[in-house]
């Protein structure tokens, strides 16, 4: 095993635990540090050793794959991390609509991101950062994301397809927090409200159908913002009318999100099962803040599945060219 491929796979497995970020971050600086060695470096442990970037444990890594072994970490992490479960609907999702990089709170590059996407086999990856009033995420002002885009296209090939977008917030009167014509310009609108989660359910349902119903949205992000798991403790689900909210979702062509993370399992079962009564599509997302995260999707796929939701209903199941109609 070639040692920067081990390190880069302790990282991806590290994320897909959601172990923090830092650790992760620590492989994946030491794969970069020993990738920029010269030949004969990559053979000297004592330089290695030496390197800015790489520490102990990642010396260790490094240094049994060096040795023709699969790294005893490697190993641990393998039998210690959740095996990506497989189902039908997983294996015809075709791509992922809500990704972040550390152009906001997310973990790495546009270019990491794109190649985890491609180990997966998807056939298109949308890169959705924060939009500005979400400071504490870094927020991309309208300047940062005009820049970000060409560089999101380019991270494109002939095996993987990127697509322009934005996890834009939605304001209290159900406006959305970013440029309407920059909007027109990107391929992916994601939806989502982060703030005042407790809003009484009247106003919040109001907020959530003016936003559906703006004709630039595309994906209505994790609807109820729980989360019932995780570091970041738990938190209850938005109240709000959600058949009116499913019904204007419906109206407007407005995908309704699985969100992937098992923190949020969004929306619950039951808004599942009313939003699928109101005839809406569903997209299922990873919502991913590092490249290991992409993976989740299977948890996703496999709440759909035991919701009975039909696969032509949702959207990341479509090729390409139908996903495009349908995102114009």
């Amino acid at each position: 095993m070639e040692p920067v491929e081990a390190l880069h796979e302790i990282a991806r497995l590290l994320e897909r635990e959601r172990a923090s970020r830092y650790r992760a971050k620590a492989f994946r600086a030491a794969a970069d540090a020993y990738a920029g060695l010269s030949d004969d470096a990559r053979r000297d442990r004592a330089r290695i050793r030496a390197t800015a970037g790489i520490g102990a444990s990642t010396f260790a890594v490094i240094d049994q794959a060096l040795d023709g072994a699969v790294p005893d970490y490697l190993v641990e992490l393998r039998g210690a991390v959740e095996p990506e479960r497989t189902s039908a609907l997983r294996a015809r999702l075709r791509g992922d609509l809500h990704a972040h990089t550390d152009w906001s709170d997310g973990a790495t590059s546009i270019e990491e991101m794109a190649d985890a996407a491609r180990d997966l086999g998807h056939d298109y990856l949308a890169i959705t950062d924060h939009s500005p009033r979400l400071r504490v995420a870094r927020g991309l002002t309208a300047e940062r994301l005009r820049a970000q885009i060409p560089l999101v296209r380019g991270a494109g090939d002939a095996t993987l397809v990127m697509l322009t977008g934005i996890e834009v917030d939605i304001l209290e009167d159900g406006a959305l927090d970013q440029d309407d014509a920059l909007l027109a310009e990107l391929d992916v609108v994601v939806a989502s409200a982060h703030s005042k989660l407790r809003m009484d359910s009247a106003p919040m349902t109001r907020r959530l159908v003016a936003a559906v119903g703006n004709p630039r949205v595309n994906v209505l992000g994790h609807v109820t913002g729980r989360l019932v798991q995780g570091e970041r403790g738990t938190r209850p689900p938005s109240t709000f009318d959600a058949r009116t909210v499913f019904d204007a979702c419906a109206e407007h062509g407005v995908a309704v999100e699985l969100n992937s993370r098992p923190e949020r399992q969004d929306p619950p079962d039951e808004l599942i099962a009313l939003a699928l009564e109101a005839g809406c599509l569903f997209s299922i997302d990873s919502d991913a803040h590092a490249p290991g995260q992409l993976s989740l999707l299977d948890h996703g796929a496999e709440r759909a599945e035991r919701a009975g939701i039909p696969p032509a209903r949702i959207v990341t199941t479509w090729g390409l060219e139908r996903l495009r109609r349908w995102l114009d």
